[in-house]
């Protein structure tokens, strides 16, 4: 009877102490799974902002941050500046634009839960063109123009009046291009990227006022010569205003202006009259009553009724 009771009871106890060890250990593992025993869990409150392009700072607010913590867009962890407790920050970096899972995590392996991150596009800037004045009449590399800024793509895109046209891409923060043959005014340049982010928009000043820079006498023949006047922006159709004084009473010292038009085929007497040959050069034939030196002035009009200042002339 003694062995039969023994042996029951061995067994019992054998089993009871199996138990009790067991115990403590199951609830260590529940812990490192959820964190460190006794750690408060991350929780995140607010995210200023939710959505933004690579490059802006983005605050998260909320409790449980630890120093170590980091955050991770995706898969890819950003570097993270732990403020307290319950801030931590971070800058956007380079990345596709879509929509990202965003977490936190501790170095005790911890994690938030998953939040929402909007990666918008980078949405080039624009700050000023050189040069933002372009005469008319110009040709050549005296059209080309430098856009600067930021964000610019090797894809972008150079926006004339809302059109596309060909431009260069030249860095990050400069593009090139070629002013087309437009009219003259005031016209809008924009740099659109390869994810339609826009720009804001730069004023281009395209200008067509005539400028008088020289005149000199050209070739002279038996009763006219010409005077050739060199500048910028003259237009076919336009004219030479020339003025010239005129005394009326010698003692009284008063004077008239005489101002008279001259164009192509038309002027005094149906004699003078006024050659185009380009933008930088027109030709006015001349007819002096005389060989004596006279001083006149000399202006040019555009068929758009815009003037050139006044310059003065002494010959006959």
């Amino acid at each position: 009877m003694k062995w039969r009771l023994f042996i029951p009871l061995l067994f019992l106890a054998h089993i009871f102490v199996h138990d009790v060890s067991a115990a403590p250990a199951t609830r260590s593992g529940q812990a490192a799974k959820g964190g460190a025993a006794g750690q408060t869990p991350i929780t995140v409150l607010s995210i200023i902002p939710a959505q933004g392009e690579p490059g802006i700072g983005v605050t998260l607010y909320g409790a449980g941050f630890t120093e170590g913590t980091v955050a991770f867009l995706g898969t890819q962890e950003v570097p993270t500046t732990v403020l307290g407790p319950k801030q931590v920050a971070f800058e956007v970096p380079k990345l596709a634009p879509g929509l990202y899972a965003m977490f936190l995590r501790r170095p005790d392996g911890t994690t938030s839960k998953t939040y929402s991150f909007a990666l918008l596009p980078l949405k080039p800037v624009t700050t000023s063109l050189s040069p933002d004045r372009v005469d008319m009449c110009t040709t050549g590399r005296d059209r080309e123009v430098t856009i600067t800024g930021q964000n610019f793509q090797e894809r972008s895109q150079v926006l004339f009046d809302g059109a596309a046209i060909r431009g260069r891409f030249l860095s990050e923060t400069s593009m090139g291009f070629t002013v087309p043959q437009v009219n003259a005014g005031l016209h809008q340049v924009q740099v659109k990227n390869a994810e339609d982010a826009l720009s804001g928009a730069l004023g281009l000043i395209i200008n067509s006022k005539p400028e008088i820079d020289s005149i000199t006498p050209g070739e002279e023949y038996v009763n006219y010569y010409n005077l050739v006047i060199e500048g910028r922006n003259f237009q076919q159709g336009s004219v030479v205003v020339v003025m010239e004084d005129s005394t009326l009473d010698l003692a009284g010292g008063q004077y008239s202006v005489d101002t008279r038009q001259v164009g192509a085929g038309y002027g005094q007497a149906q004699r003078e009259k006024v050659m185009y040959v380009n933008c930088n050069r027109i030709i006015y034939q001349r007819h002096p009553y005389s060989n004596a030196l006279k001083n006149f002035r000399v202006q040019v009009l555009n068929p758009s009724g815009e003037e050139s200042a006044p310059v003065s002339v002494s010959a006959p």
